[in-house]
Formats: C-alpha cells, structure tokens, sequence
C-alpha cells in the first residue's frame, strides 16, 4: 500500500509516524473502544459540508494495526463526514500506541473537545476500567481528571436506560441527572419530565427533588467574622478615612461623641 504525504515531497527514509500523511480510507478500521455512540445525522452533514468547502483542517488520529491496515484512534465524525463526501484519502497522523492508550487517546479527545454526553463518558470510563482491569484512581491520573470526578460520572450508570435516554431528551445537565438518584426508581421518570418541561436549573431542581423527598434544601451557611469590641471597627474607619485621603481624595470626616454613640459624618466629593 502507498501512503501519499499531502505535501509531496522527495523520496526520503523519515518514519512517517506523527507527521500529516494522506492514508486511503478503505484501508481504516474503527476504533472499537470509540466511546462516542450518538452521532448527530445534521451535524456530520455540516461537518462534510465545511470539509467540502475547507477541507479537513485537523487530520485524524491512526495507528497500525497487523498487516498493511490501520485503525482510528481519534477522528470518529470527521472520517464519517468524509465517508459523506465519498473522499478516498483522508489526512492523517500516526501514532505508536497500543490498545490500552488508544482508548484513552479517544476518550481524551472528546472529552476535551466536549463530544460526549456525559453518560458516553461514563460509559467510556467504566469501559475503561473494566477492559484493562485498573482502578478508579489510575483511571483518573491517565485521563488527567479528579477521582472524585471518575466516581460522580460512574454514579451515573445507576440510573435505568430508559432514564438516562429521557434524561438527554429532555437535556438535563450532568448534576441534574445525578441529583434523581436521590429518589426512589419509581418516581425518577416522572421527575425528569417535570424538570423537564418546567426547564428547571439546577438549584431549582435540587429544591424540587428535595420537595418530592419532603425534605428541606440544605442550606449553606455564611460565615460571619464579627467582633463585639466596637473599638476595632472605629479604628477600622479612622484607617479608611486616611487611606482615601492619602490616594488623594479630599473626604472630611467630623466626629461627634457623647455617652451612648459616636457619630461620624463624612463628606466624600463625587468629582
């Protein structure tokens, strides 16, 4: 098999590994742990549309695989946008990498380009983990991401498919779809479709499921630092009062005190 560069350029012995080349697209595979699984049919349209008109400005993600193929390692709507166009080559770059990266290669990109629902990233996750038979921290050192993050996205996946599927129909965001574990299974469909239809936001969907449990949202408690030694908020004033006329603002502060007050009144000009 021939592998044209787009730039052509004479014969040379260079590894063609992680520079542009044009690779036929018969000759690549998917990516089975492609961890992306809803592909929006308009959206690849425009997408093939722009590569049309553009051409492809980011080359996809290979690696060789046995024998003379090659297999994707990220790239999955832009080679099917260019499968729409009937392209035949397709650039690319290639990677040295094995199965185990190749599936954090791309579940990484399209974490970082926001491709995925956030239940393709539990999924892809949980994939992860199980495939290669590593824990929820080593998952979260190699995707660069908190533990505490893995584990709220695996939470996720206690939830039935019919309602994660009505979940992302009714575009509930990630910590809303987290907050219905909160409920019994049998009130959770029922949950969705109100927050739903009432386009409730998250805090007003943490107020509603804590009304359905009958329960009071927990409210957070602002921390006050207050002295009782009414000499340190005077001394507190005096020292503003002097810092805006040393930054040359021309305030004057008259100061009255009797038995029960002290009573200050100043005048700050406005010009």
């Amino acid at each position: 098999m021939t592998i044209k560069p787009i730039f052509q350029k004479p014969p040379s012995i260079e590894n063609p590994v992680n520079r542009v080349v044009e690779i036929p697209i018969a000759s690549i595979k998917p990516n089975p742990s492609q961890p992306r699984v809803v592909f929006d049919d308009y959206e690849l349209s425009q997408l093939a549309v722009s590569i049309r008109q553009n051409g492809m400005l980011q080359p996809v993600t290979l690696r060789r695989t046995d024998g003379a193929g090659y297999e994707l390692v990220s790239g999955e709507r832009r080679l099917r946008a260019a499968k729409l166009i009937n392209m035949e080559h397709i650039p690319c770059i290639i990677i040295d990498t094995d199965n185990e990266n190749s599936a954090i290669f791309a579940i990484l990109e399209n974490i970082q380009r926001s491709d995925l629902n956030y239940i393709e990233e539990a999924l892809a996750i949980k994939s992860l983990i199980d495939h290669y038979g590593i824990t929820q921290e080593d998952c979260a050192a190699r995707l660069g991401i908190a533990q505490s993050t893995v584990a709220n996205k695996l939470r996720l996946l206690r939830l039935t498919d019919e309602e994660k599927s009505l979940a992302l129909r009714f575009r509930l965001n990630e910590r809303q779809a987290r907050a219905l574990l909160k409920l019994p299974p049998e009130k959770r469909l029922a949950a969705i479709e109100k927050i739903g239809s009432l386009q409730l936001n998250t805090s007003q969907t943490d107020k509603f499921i804590c009304d359905m449990l009958g329960e009071k949202p927990l409210e957070r408690k602002k921390h006050v630092w207050a002295f009782k030694h009414v000499g340190l908020y005077i001394n507190t004033f005096n020292k503003t009062i002097e810092s805006m006329k040393n930054a040359g603002i021309e305030c004057v502060a008259t100061r009255n005190r009797t038995d029960d007050f002290m009573e200050y009144i100043v005048k700050i000009p406005l010009k």
